[in-house]
């Protein structure tokens, strides 16, 4: 695996990225009734038996509802975006809350990973108990239980890396008192946070007060100031022209701050300048291809998570693939198959899934194709629309010469890959043929 830095800079040795690889543990764990949709006649199977089996999703006993992720397509995914990343000279680490999956972490990091973005403390201590060694907070961490645990887990393992977002002299000073009580022997290495504009989320909003954070990081003896970040996707009224700006200014952060001494202590790792999202990635590895010499290298930090699994809905409008289609395409990986459970007239139908299954927070899943219940016969759900989901049923339109009957299976795309993967804990990896081939385990 290669890490990018700047071209004009030096390379920098990396360190090992997971420790013992512990994923392969997963497959001991016990197949029983925790699990969604797994067949009843597999209970007390582990998942590694179960999978050796490779039974067939639609007759191997699976129960209705059942998510499946479409092995094609995430490796296609995963192998995207190492060679994008690659090509723009990028590091890459990907926002694991999408997923929290340790074995999709795992080939994420085969795949070129840097390390594992994460949101909250929670998502760090999985990260670390499947072994992780590289983990960049895209957050601010002000908890004092959770700052002692992390002061313990760097004076354990001097190989493990640790990036945190601050954006204020409050969060600094709170971030300082929990480790000098926790007796941390080892600096926390933190990023100013930029914020993307008035009214946006998080992050420092003039450059004067980026400066006094990165004054009160440099007055304690705890935290280290390693570089700039910010998320590009929460720019007010985002087009690529001011998603450009924002991208142009935290750059500039980062150059004066470097004049100004800021990240002398970091000339061994680099400074990190950090963006990017899954809706504007190619607005970073534009504006990032262009950043100058500082007196360090640079880690230019891609994070996109989405990227895994890709959508049908919301991810699917937004990709930048669809600005550079000469670069690829990301695949849709996600199906949730239900099946129709009622047909009370020629107008309307009822799925065995609802809102505990499918994600809806921004776009109703979509009839894709109907696998019949007589014959095993697969077809396009033509005249078949969503119209609304219950906690346990979908709610179909039909036209009136729509082709559904009662024990149809249906297959839907979904939208938003973050409110999918969080519904299932145990997800089967399937091929084209409906072969199962792994069961993807999640930690929520």
């Amino acid at each position: 695996m290669s890490v990018a830095y700047a071209a004009t800079t030096t390379s920098i040795e990396e360190a090992p990225l997971a420790a013992d690889r512990p994923v392969a543990g997963l497959a001991d764990e016990l197949v029983d009734h925790r699990f969604k949709a797994l067949p009843p006649d597999a209970e007390g199977l582990t998942v590694g038996a179960l999978a050796a089996e490779r039974r067939s999703l639609f007759t191997g006993g699976f129960t209705t509802p059942v998510l499946a992720l479409s092995a094609e397509s995430v490796e296609h995914n995963l192998a995207l975006l190492e060679t994008y990343a690659e090509r723009h000279g990028l590091a890459f680490a990907p926002h694991g809350k999408t997923s929290m999956s340790p074995q999709l972490f795992d080939r994420q990091l085969a795949h070129g990973a840097w390390g594992i973005t994460a949101a909250v403390p929670h998502q760090a201590r999985v990260y670390r108990a499947y072994g992780i060694r590289r983990i960049f907070l895209a957050n601010e961490l002000v908890d004092a239980a959770a700052l002692r645990w992390l002061a313990g887990e760097l004076d354990a393992d001097p190989e493990f890396r640790f990036i945190c977002y601050v954006d204020s002299v409050r969060g600094v000073e709170l971030m300082d008192e929990a480790l000098r009580a926790a007796g941390a022997s080892r600096p926390v290495d933190v990023v100013v946070e930029l914020g993307a504009g008035e009214g946006a989320r998080t992050g420092v909003r003039t450059e004067a007060e980026c400066a006094a954070v990165a004054d009160a990081v440099a007055a304690t003896g705890t935290l280290r100031l390693v570089g700039v970040a910010g998320y590009e996707g929460e720019v007010p009224d985002a087009s690529g022209e001011r998603v450009r700006e924002w991208l142009h200014r935290l750059v500039a952060l980062a150059v004066d701050l470097d004049r100004a001494g800021r990240f002398a202590a970091t000339a061994a790792e680099g400074i990190v300048i950090s963006a990017g999202g899954s809706a504007w990635f190619d607005a970073v590895a534009d504006v990032f291809a262009d950043i100058p010499d500082l007196s360090a290298p640079v880690l230019k930090l891609l994070r996109s998570g989405a990227y895994v699994s890709h959508d049908d809905g919301h991810y699917r409008h937004l990709t930048p693939f669809n600005r550079v289609p000469e670069e690829g395409a990301l695949q849709p990986a996600f199906r949730l198959w239900a099946q129709v459970v009622s047909r009370p007239c020629a107008e309307q139908a009822f799925l065995n899934a609802g809102k505990r299954d499918a994600a809806y927070d921004l776009d109703l899943p979509q009839a894709q194709v109907v696998r019949s219940g007589r014959d095993g016969t697969v077809r396009p759900a033509t005249g078949i629309t969503v119209s609304g989901l219950s906690d346990q049923h979908t709610w179909l339109r039909t036209e009136p010469d729509a082709e559904l009957e009662v024990g149809d299976w249906v297959g839907m795309g979904l939208s938003h890959p973050c409110t999918s993967f969080d519904k299932w804990q145990l997800i089967p990896l399937v091929e084209a043929d409906g072969t199962v081939t792994d069961y993807i385990r999640t930690f929520f």
